[in-house]
């Protein structure tokens, strides 16, 4: 589904690259600090518990002894008992002692979390069978409960749909690899076939024998038209819209879906197709109006979190390749994210056009980045 893509650097590039990102962080760390130079703005940190304080200083109660992270749950200390550090090594040297509930001289409480559920999301990945909700949030130190919340909060999916996902992937590069279906099946963790084939076309969208054949005696129904932003094809499967395709060329298009599944059943001409293509072509136009047709979502368990995360962008608004990495608690998977946009076959519904730089300034877009530009003006006015 991804192409991979060597990239061959000098080491003169390679430490131009690395000193940038010395300096970026650098800067993030100033402006950051910068934001609670006095000590009324960093009291009212204090007071609403800022998660985005912390880091930036620390703060000290003389009654207790002890100081902390501006986030800290504890009871709030009268104010004139308060002191505030720069550093957690500040309030050290003061004479104070870290704080058993926010732990300030150790990671903050989101990058805990974010362990803990990379720690999960790697039981899950490593278990030859299902793993239990349970025994994962007993695994990672959390309650049933407070781990299920924490999971979707930072992967966008429940640990079942998480798991779902990750098993799908794995039967679909098992079927492409193993001698037999009965084969793949076992080796992805299914300890049944029947519970396998009992859940198979929601996993794939097909029977296992017809995924291995490349989507034969699969059915895709296909239109192609015009819109503002040229041509476009919708793709619709048993389970929905499987494919928004945009470009310049309907006959590529085509090629396109034919590439996905090179032995599926292609058919267009069907006058159904037109009501989908109705609805579709009204939602690029008029993209405030939502899409409320059920689409038939395909990927690695990644490339389905990153897609969730980006259906919660909100209209109007963009974010950045870096602020998806961290939601989907993959902070450092910048390029990973790029690549799962470039994946999405569901132009629009799945709205990758929303994701810009940093600076703010557009980047690649799989469909041309005028088109990117377009539908953000329209976006940006309804």
């Amino acid at each position: 589904m991804w192409q991979q893509v060597k990239i061959c650097m000098t080491m003169e590039s390679q430490t131009s690259m690395k000193s940038k990102e010395v300096f970026m962080s650098a800067m993030g760390a100033a402006i950051k600090h910068s934001q609670f130079i006095t000590d009324e703005e960093r009291w009212n940190a204090v007071v609403w518990r800022d998660p985005a304080a912390d880091g930036s200083f620390y703060y000290s109660v003389r009654t207790t002894g002890v100081y902390c992270r501006p986030s800290c749950p504890a009871r709030l200390a009268r104010r004139e008992n308060v002191s505030f550090h720069l550093t957690g090594q500040n309030a050290r040297d003061a004479g104070f002692r870290p704080c058993k509930r926010c732990r300030p001289d150790g990671p903050g409480l989101a990058d805990r979390r974010k362990a803990s559920i990379a720690k999960a999301c790697s039981l899950i990945e490593a278990a030859e069978e299902s793993v239990d909700a349970g025994e994962l949030a007993t695994a990672v130190g959390m309650s049933r409960f407070h781990f299920h919340r924490i999971f979707k909060e930072i992967t966008g999916l429940t640990p079942k749909q998480y798991t779902t996902a990750h098993r799908a992937n794995r039967v679909r590069n098992e079927l492409r690899i193993s001698a037999t279906v009965t084969e793949a099946i076992y080796r992805a963790g299914f300890n049944s076939s029947g519970r396998f084939y009992a859940t198979s076309s929601k996993v794939l969208g097909m029977t296992p024998s017809d995924f291995r054949a490349g989507g034969a005696n699969s059915e895709i129904h296909f239109g192609v038209g015009e819109c503002s932003l040229g041509s476009i094809l919708v793709g619709v499967t048993g389970k929905g819209i499987c494919a928004i395709l945009l470009g310049d060329d309907p006959d590529a298009l085509v090629r396109d879906l034919q590439k996905r599944f090179p032995n599926a059943k292609l058919l267009g001409g069907d006058p159904e197709m037109e009501t989908w293509m109705a609805r579709v072509v009204g939602f690029v136009e008029l993209p405030g109006i939502g899409l409320d047709l059920p689409l038939d979502v395909r990927g690695t368990a990644f490339q389905q979190r990153v897609w969730q995360a980006l259906t919660k962008v909100p209209i109007g608004s963009t974010t950045s390749y870096t602020d998806i990495a961290e939601k989907v608690g993959s902070p450092r998977a910048v390029r990973a994210v790029a690549q799962a946009c470039a994946a999405n076959a569901l132009a629009v519904a799945i709205p990758c056009h929303r994701v810009v730089r940093r600076d703010g300034s557009l980047s690649g877009y799989r469909w041309g980045i005028e088109r990117k530009r377009e539908l953000l003006n329209r976006e940006a006015k309804s």
